[in-house]
């Protein structure tokens, strides 16, 4: 058995070839009659077979066994991860939830995921849902792959490996992983324990965002995202499938690990990024640029320029040299939703407590949010100075659509008394 191989490709989006078994790539042809080694070639699709050519996504694969090879599905039941149902209206009020409580009993990552929020259509590709999870065990002959979205993941405590059919990913905390829609894998633990945040994407394919009069060089570079190369797994026995199809959970039995890709070529794949690569751009005078100078990848939703589907953005260590300027995130209203979590340290926003590494906050449509009380008295009256503003890290999942808590998610950690964060606020008008 050939596993754990982790050199990586760079390179986002570009077309990779990469074989486990010397020879396992077909010459020439992508299914030959005979592929070599007795493998089955497979291709996995990741966009219409019509679009234009730059916007294709596919992939290769040459397994040791093809992926039909599974007994029928029967729905899995899950007590908190499904698509984002509730009859109850969206509320504009602003909403925050505590850490994500790490399990006692022994769960793995799928089981351990938590809905939160969302809206759209994962059967017509619109739209996005965000979970949280915690975990402290293996995925043991397990695997799952999502039908309705790819899935980008943002650890803030404990490493993880993610075996997938195109080779192995370790990603920790600080970093970020992109599951396109389809991809089957399994997570591992690195550490006792695991928590973090997941966008569900049900909308177009993550992309790095257009620059502008940014112009070539900036925010984050295409060299700095890393592929997989092949490794596989040829294991027989029992094993099970779960597989997340039209907002509802389904489980499959096989008789082999489904991760037994010996070679594959592409541009469909799952890549990782290190946050800490992000070059920012920002103001050297004054004033604030607005925070979409902080986009890592985007999915663009067709409405119309600029309007995502769902913006992924972080606010990374980072100095702040704006003279005569408010410097924290000014209060504002937002025709864009912002779903936002910490990864570590103290958010230059809130920084009068309740918002933790693990914690997250939602303020849909219009609500309007900005600092805490004792930010704005402190920034008010700051004496300015160039400051590195270091260890903190946050991030936004911020989409054109009104994001609907779930039921759990308003009975398990909200925070009722969020609103008081801004009633301290003085009064400091004179005429």
């Amino acid at each position: 058995m050939a596993r754990k191989a982790l050199q990586y490709q760079s390179g986002f989006g570009n077309e990779f070839a990469t074989e486990a078994l010397p020879g396992a790539l077909p010459e020439g042809q992508n299914s030959p009659q005979k592929p070599p080694y007795g493998l089955y070639a497979e291709q996995l699709s990741g966009s219409a077979f019509t679009v234009p050519h730059k916007q294709q996504k596919r992939s290769w694969l040459y397994r040791i066994l093809p992926s039909v090879m599974h007994k029928p599905f029967e729905q899995y039941v899950h007590p908190s991860f499904a698509a984002p149902k509730t009859d109850a209206p969206a509320s504009p009020n602003q909403m925050r939830w505590d850490a994500l409580p790490l399990p006692k009993k022994k769960v793995d990552f799928v089981d351990g995921i938590v809905t939160m929020a969302g809206n759209g259509r994962p059967d017509e590709w619109s739209g996005l849902a965000v979970h949280r999870y915690a975990a402290n065990a293996p995925m043991d002959k397990r695997f799952f792959y999502n039908a309705d979205g790819e899935m980008l993941i943002v650890p803030d405590f404990g490493a993880l490996t993610f075996r997938t059919e195109m080779g192995v990913l370790d990603v920790a905390p600080g970093e970020i992983i992109v599951i396109p829609r389809g991809i089957k894998f399994a997570v591992d633990l690195q550490d006792d324990s695991a928590r973090g945040y997941i966008c569900e994407n049900y909308g177009a394919h993550f992309t790095l965002p257009d620059l502008g009069p940014i112009g070539s060089n900036g925010l984050a570079y295409p060299r700095d995202f890393l592929y997989p190369v092949a490794a596989y797994e040829d294991k027989d026995g029992s094993h099970k499938m779960i597989a997340k199809f039209s907002g509802s959970l389904w489980q499959a039995a096989l008789g082999h690990s489904p991760l037994d890709v010996v070679a594959w070529h592409g541009n469909y794949a799952p890549y990782k990024y290190d946050l800490s690569k992000f070059m920012v751009i920002n103001t050297v005078s004054f004033d604030h640029a607005d925070p979409s100078i902080f986009t890592v990848l985007t999915s663009p939703s067709g409405v119309m320029p600029g309007v995502a589907n769902v913006d992924f953005v972080i606010f990374p260590p980072r100095w702040s040299v704006a003279e005569h300027t408010f410097r924290p995130p000014y209060f504002h209203r937002n025709v864009m939703s912002e779903f936002m979590g910490l990864i570590a340290g103290v958010y230059d926003g809130k920084e009068g407590g309740g918002f933790e590494p693990g914690g997250c906050s939602l303020h849909n449509c219009m609500s309007a949010h900005g600092p805490d009380a004792a930010v704005v008295e402190k920034a008010g009256n700051a004496q300015l100075a160039p400051t590195y503003m270091k260890g903190a890290t946050a991030f936004m999942f911020e989409s054109r659509y009104i994001m609907k808590p779930t039921p759990q998610a308003l009975k398990n950690g909200l925070q009722e008394d969020y609103y008081a964060v801004w009633k301290s606020i003085k009064k400091t008008f004179k005429k």
